[in-house]
């Protein structure tokens, strides 16, 4: 694998040299994700970098080169009874660790659980000058000064080529429940919330086609005494229900003649009223909206939500899919870029028509 991290080094030396851009390439099912790519551009694929480094089960810390497919990640994990705790979808068989540290993807245990971003512990990377860095390491600990290993994290490749990424892992759960009941939306987002506030082994709570779904998960005890006192039925395939929702497999997502669009918003907000169809995830915090419409007319109802919007995919890729950042952040975020990547080699325009 030396020879590989050799290769993808002495090709961005060679870009750098000739002024060609370069469009990231692992698995290829996050390809939607974005603005569409530079059609001139070259091509480093990072998908042969791949394999297990190092693996602490006791110490539930994993090290493993970006373009390992997630699932023999998962394998791994699962033969010593652990897990990704942030539950990454897998939009293929293809898909990477690196691509999802990425496009900062997380499943349903988001709120309780945490992101990807939470678990990782440091990184290699490759930047726009042909440098193979280190940051972060590979134990728990507080980390002084800025972590930029998590600022890669929905970066979309525009900082530079993750390498290695070293993360946390966690048991798999004990027990495992899904109750399910009809509701309103319009009720839904006051009775998320007010389940996910009690000290109840809650781990998922998400809302489509009138229906609601808490996911209850731990000890078997603690599992089974709250899904006696809380109101719903027992969803006999609820493990199923939630991997479709992981991987973004549910019936909501099929097709992509509609607009999918994603609002980041306050878990107490009222949803946006539009011309559309919802999945609320998240116990509110991430909504799903499938509908026609433009960036600019969809950020004043995110905003007044307390968050942003962005369009996740299908619609035109041509113009900004990123909610509008003001001119302060976007200084910022040209200062970062000219840090890592002075040349904008990598994913030129994927993040930002600007960046």
């Amino acid at each position: 694998m030396a020879d590989i991290s050799q290769q993808l080094k002495e090709q961005v030396l060679q870009a750098r040299d000739s002024g060609q851009k370069l469009n990231i390439v692992g698995g290829g099912t996050k390809a939607f994700m974005g603005r569409e790519a530079d059609t001139d551009a070259g091509t480093l694929n990072v998908g042969e970098h791949t394999g297990i480094v190092d693996y602490h089960p006791v110490e539930l810390v994993l090290t493993v080169r970006a373009g390992t497919p997630l699932s023999e990640i998962e394998a791994t994990l699962a033969e010593e009874g652990q897990c990704l705790h942030f539950e990454p979808p897998h939009f293929g068989a293809a898909s990477t660790i690196g691509g999802t540290l990425a496009c900062n993807l997380s499943g349903p245990g988001r709120p309780w659980a945490g992101s990807v971003r939470d678990q990782v512990l440091g990184i290699r990377l490759l930047n726009g000058k042909g440098e193979h860095l280190r940051f972060g390491g590979q134990v728990m600990k507080n980390v002084a000064g800025y972590d930029v290993s998590r600022l890669q994290a929905g970066a979309l490749g525009t900082l530079g080529v993750i390498t290695e990424i070293s993360m946390k892992v966690m048991p798999k759960p004990a027990a495992s429940l899904t109750l399910v009941q009809e509701m309103g939306m319009d009720e839904v987002i006051h009775y998320m919330n007010s389940r996910a506030a009690e000290p109840k082994p809650i781990t998922a709570a998400c809302w489509v086609d009138g229906k609601v779904y808490l996911r209850l998960a731990g000890a078997k005890s603690g599992v089974e005494a709250t899904a006696e006192k809380w109101s719903g039925e027992v969803m006999e395939e609820g493990d199923h229900f939630w991997r479709q929702v992981q991987d973004m497999h549910h019936e909501f997502f099929a097709g992509n003649d509609v607009p999918l669009w994603r609002f980041s918003v306050g878990s107490t907000a009222a949803t946006p009223k539009l011309e559309g169809t919802w999945f609320i995830d998240w116990a509110g915090s991430q909504r799903w909206f499938r509908g026609a419409g433009e960036l600019k007319d969809l950020e004043p109802a995110a905003r007044a939500a307390g968050g942003q919007v962005s369009l996740f995919r299908g619609g035109d890729r041509t113009g900004e899919v990123m909610h509008h950042q003001p001119e302060a952040l976007k200084g910022i975020q040209r200062r970062i870029k000219n840090a890592f990547d002075p040349d904008n080699i990598f994913n030129p325009g994927r993040l930002y028509s600007w960046l």
